[in-house]
């Protein structure tokens, strides 16, 4: 099977005009610890089959899912974004909502592009995330996993963080030169926060970027790169939600997958697309 959901959705849900749009993208390019994010998204494809149509007492799915064929991810990796970011581009336009599933982080830099195009504006991300993405060209590559947070930052996106446990001088530096918000792991852990107010001048606009391994590995362990210490599954979810009251979500992806074989870290990535289409159409929040 390869539709998001397919199991419980109707003819009229599973329409090209659908309000979510998701984008499967089997990229693993550069990859630097564990390998199989290839695989993420039809796993997560598959696991989608067996979740319910309710989540959070609605049926995002009521608003339609269309699952596009995957990208094709072979080529230089600034053509795989280009090719990535007429799809965003295409979809926002049509007024429906990205969902990408990755695939590895590296992703994020054609979706967002994608997406910002067609909006004619510059977006806040908000990431969760095991580490900040923010180094510059890692391992000689621009377009690198390490690297993504790096180029959106400056191509003039909003950044906010939350989750980050691994971070280098560099990054560190990053974030103070660029104004990045973030609010790392440690501290919303050992605090055990929910619910975190982004800066008032943080834009309306948001674009969710969810690296499973945010979580802990203990919820997570099916990722290249897993650090312990990690988001609570609901404490994740949590943090994105209330981050998107009063603001509009135009995108999100769900990327960093590598399946081990074991279904229940499939079914939790699946889980967490459905539970984000939910939050973006605004009916969730702490």
């Amino acid at each position: 099977m390869n539709i998001f959901l397919d199991s419980e959705l109707t003819a009229g849900e599973r329409s090209e005009t659908s309000h979510f749009r998701v984008i499967p993208v089997p990229l693993e390019r550069t990859v630097s610890y564990g390998a199989g994010t290839a695989l993420g998204p039809q796993a997560i494809i598959d696991a989608s089959n067996e979740l319910e149509r309710l989540c959070q007492g609605i049926e995002p799915c009521a608003k339609g899912i269309f699952t596009e064929p995957a990208l094709d991810c072979d080529g230089p990796l600034a053509e795989v974004m280009e090719r990535l970011a007429q799809r965003t581009e295409a979809c926002v336009r049509a007024g429906q909502l990205p969902v990408t599933l990755g695939g590895e982080h590296s992703l994020s830099y054609g979706a967002v592009t994608g997406v910002a195009r067609a909006l004619n504006q510059p977006v806040g991300i908000v990431q969760i995330d095991a580490h900040a993405d923010l180094r510059v060209a890692y391992q000689g590559e621009k377009h690198s996993h390490a690297s993504v947070m790096h180029l959106l930052v400056n191509e003039g996106h909003s950044l906010a963080q939350f989750g980050v446990r691994a971070l280098c001088t560099q990054e560190a530096e990053s974030r103070a030169a660029n104004g990045v918000f973030h609010v790392d792991a440690e501290e919303l852990v050992t605090d055990n926060l929910h619910a975190i107010d982004l800066p008032t001048d943080f834009p309306e606009l948001v674009y969710v970027s969810f690296d499973v391994d945010g979580l802990d590995p203990s919820q997570m362990p099916a990722t290249g790169t897993p650090v312990p210490g990690g988001l609570g599954y609901y404490q994740a979810l949590h943090l994105v939600e209330h981050a998107l009251k009063g603001r509009r979500c135009v995108g999100v992806d769900v990327v960093e997958l590598a399946p081990d074989g074991n279904a229940a870290w499939d079914f939790t990535a699946a889980q967490i697309v459905y539970r984000l289409m939910a939050g973006c159409l605004g009916n969730t929040g702490t």
